[in-house]
């Protein structure tokens, strides 16, 4: 995974910028998809803030697979086939 960096919890709208900036670091422009289509970030913030435990959400934005946790967002490279995981 690529990390963007820890988030600070507090702050509500640190989420949704930090999911268009990790996508638009990966060649994907904030006007070439609709993030309403793909998570409720919303939602999404209140389920990490909620959250006892370790909770990882993913989902797919136009090919770019995202897995945000209450640390941040990163993107999931897909491993080459045959490569072992470690």
């Amino acid at each position: 995974m690529a990390p963007s960096g820890p988030r600070n919890s507090d702050t509500s709208p640190n989420l949704l910028v930090e999911i268009v900036e990790t996508l638009e670091a990966h060649g994907l422009p904030s006007e070439s998809y609709q993030l309403h289509d793909a998570v409720d970030v919303e939602a999404l913030e209140q389920l990490l803030a909620s959250s006892t435990g370790n909770v990882e959400v993913r989902f797919t934005v136009e090919e770019i697979q995202l897995s945000v946790t209450q640390d941040g967002v990163d993107v999931i490279l897909d491993e080459p086939a045959g490569t072992p995981n470690q």
